[in-house]
């Protein structure tokens, strides 16, 4: 795992060096081990290394092949890389290796079949830059899931690109102007959705795709992202993997037969598993106690000859400490477990360095817990395994269950009832709802029950005044502000985002399954996978997701919905794997989620901090925000009636992200 940036430059190359020194100093914390710069006639390579596999200098980068042609800088890992160096050797391509690393290999697959079929044949994750020294042309690439990420744009003269904004940010004349379009999605997602970032004219790289760019463009940034297919001045991006490919492929070929579906699944994430336990340094994954992580950590156990090093935090907080679960999973399982009990202080402590962690406005206020498990890992191992992507393959969330479900029953109603019932759900406190809920669980065995009611039952009523059908459901049971527009300052219309890209047409009867596609191309990747890159190599970790493997994936699509949510219950047939290794008795049972109390946290401790973040005076400046409406949700919630805490988080985090631009 590592850090890459670079420049492109359509001027002199005066000062490339020094400009890419100083961006790579930005990014030490994703590689601490070694750091190098590379310059040649207008492009600039630079490389900061976390060394994973080979340890020697021989895995050093930028990288330049074997015959000379290619130049790379690259962030990831390659877990069948071995398999592909013996693949190339039936093919005849016999390279005199210089060492044991994934680069090296991932190098030599290029030159041999090209870069689109080289990321083809790869089962890892990856952000890279590629140069081809003979026909000076520059390539982006991106994994699969969008694992690990890419930024690219424009600054003067030179096309930018790295890991994170921040090294593009130390370019001197790197664009500073806030995106109003992306800010709305910011608002309604909690995170800026790609192909847009914070910044206007600076752009995320789309998961599976290629930008190729053999010159500066001239015309400098486009007033529109460049979507796959399309071309802007001499540059253009191509998708090497589409997930509706997937699906399409998967349709003549789905597994009707439980016990096949059930082998089959086992053994090809079992496979994954192995292919990411590979590593030259301390290796061990993170157990919440919940079906996902524990689904990983069983399968790892099952295939170490000694215990895994697993890692959890603990809250003092009741309703949020999912700790002794994950102890009696690791009790079960006999694995080397480590828990960090956290106090709210050490929790609360963390929001100060969200900004620079994060590095442009996120609000997804697990966040917080993910910084503190990966730190409790990192004492301990370089690398960590995760249970991420388990609930977008596998139909673990909620809404997957009860937006169907809810708008079979709803639709049928007149939309001025729907509405006035929404409201009416509003008007009871959601302390109420809560209790309701309690004694709900109270009667539904296994993992059935519904936590966090109140919150629910209000967020879906505010939802249902606009909402017209089930797609407009979910985009809005995915929506923490669900008219953002309204937020910002001035005539601005939310653009698309991936969310509302065509979804394949084999998949129109299953509303299950669009949901979830949805998700993987979006809330996937954009949330739940840039929270733990950031929070995780913002302290040198390594982290994997086994779950998001090529081969998991294509069979996870042909596995039907109907094996995946069953009797209202998700990932029925990940459990069927699980309680292979870990009694019933010991997962089932509602899911909390990687949560906070942020909403008391916001009346209490936080308030002060809160209220300077959210006064009217700061609010105004820049004329971004319309204070009025958010003042009023402060108040709502400082009343105790209703918790707005995810939308106020969402306020909080750009505020104070701004706040340290400064």
């Amino acid at each position: 795992m590592c850090g890459l940036t670079g420049i492109l430059s359509s001027a002199s190359s005066e000062n490339i060096f020094e400009k890419l020194t100083d961006m790579n100093a930005c990014l030490a914390h994703r590689g601490p081990d070694d750091e190098k710069v590379w310059t040649e006639n207008g492009i600039g390579l630079a490389h900061r290394r976390l060394a994973i596999l080979d340890l020697s200098s021989s895995g050093a980068q930028p990288m330049h092949s074997s015959c000379g042609r290619y130049v790379l800088a690259y962030n990831g890992e390659i877990y069948n890389h071995n398999q592909l160096r013996r693949d190339l050797k039936k093919e005849g391509v016999a390279p005199s290796w210089r060492g044991q690393s994934d680069t090296e290999t991932l190098l030599a697959a290029i030159v041999h079949w090209g870069l689109d079929k080289a990321l083809s044949r790869s089962k890892g994750m990856f952000a890279l830059a590629l140069w081809n020294r003979d026909k000076k042309c520059l390539s982006l690439a991106r994994d699969r899931m969008g694992e690990k990420p890419l930024y690219w744009g424009w600054a003067g003269d030179d096309l930018i690109f790295g890991s994170e904004l921040k090294a593009l940010r130390a370019h001197p004349e790197c664009p500073r102007e806030v995106c109003r379009e992306a800010l709305t999605q910011y608002l309604r997602f909690m995170y800026v959705p790609a192909p847009r970032s914070i910044y206007f004219g600076i752009y995320k790289l789309e998961p599976g795709t290629i930008l190729n760019i053999s010159n500066v463009p001239s015309l400098g940034a486009p007033k529109k992202p460049i979507r796959p297919g399309e071309s802007y001045d001499n540059l253009n991006i191509q998708r090497y993997w589409n997930i509706n490919n997937e699906i399409d492929l998967s349709s003549d070929n789905l597994i009707n037969d439980e016990e096949r579906a059930i082998i089959k699944l086992d053994q090809v994430l079992g496979d994954a598993v192995k292919r990411q336990m590979i590593s030259d340094v301390p290796l061990g994954a993170f157990l919440s106690g919940g079906i996902d992580s524990s689904t990983i950590v069983s399968l790892m156990q099952a295939q170490s000859d000694r215990p895994v090093q697993t890692f959890t935090i603990g809250f003092d907080e009741v309703a949020f400490d999912e700790s002794e679960n994950a102890a009696r999973v690791a009790n079960h399982l006999g694995t080397d477990h480590t828990e960090l009990r956290v106090s709210e202080a050490d929790a609360r402590n963390v929001i100060t360095i969200l900004p620079q962690l994060y590095d442009e406005p996120f609000a997804d206020s697990s966040q917080i817990p993910t910084y503190l498990v990966c730190s409790a890992a990192r004492q301990n191992v370089t690398v960590s395994l995760s249970g991420d992507g388990g609930d977008e393959m596998f139909g673990g969330y909620n809404r997957y269950i009860l937006g169907p479900w809810l708008w079979r029953n709803i639709s049928r109603v007149p939309g001025p009832i729907r509405r006035f019932s929404g409201y009416l759900a509003q008007t009871i406190p959601e302390y109420f709802w809560d209790s309701i809920g309690g004694k709900y669980n109270q009667i539904r065995t296994g993992g059935s029950g519904i936590s966090n009611l109140g919150t629910k039952v209000h967020r879906l009523a505010e939802r249902l005044r606009i909402t017209k059908n089930l797609d407009d459901l979910h985009h809005n049971m995915a929506s923490t502000w669900i008219e953002p527009d309204k937020i910002i300052m001035g005539d601005i219309q939310e653009p698309p985002s991936q969310f509302d890209d065509p979804l394949p047409k084999n998949i129109s009867d299953d509303s299950v399954m669009q949901m979830m596609i949805q998700d993987m191309r979006s809330y996937l990747p954009d949330d739940i996978l840039c929270k733990v890159d950031r929070a995780a190599m913002g302290i040198s970790l390594e982290t994997r997701t086994p779950f998001l493997d090529p081969d998991v994936i294509r069979l996870a699509m042909r596995i039907p919905t109907k094996m995946k949510i069953r009797d209202g219950e998700g990932k029925w047939i990940l459990k069927q794997i699980l309680y292979r290794h870990v009694p019933k008795d010991i997962i089932d049972r509602p899911k909390k989620g990687f949560a906070i109390p942020l909403g008391i946290w916001l009346r209490g401790p936080l308030r002060e901090w809160a209220e300077d973040l959210l006064s009217y005076k700061r609010l105004s400046e820049d004329n971004l925000f319309n204070p009025d409406i958010i003042r009023e949700t402060w108040a709502e919630h400082l009343s105790g009636r209703k918790d707005c805490s995810s939308k106020l988080w969402t306020i909080l985090m750009f505020q104070s992200w701004r706040s340290s631009q400064e």
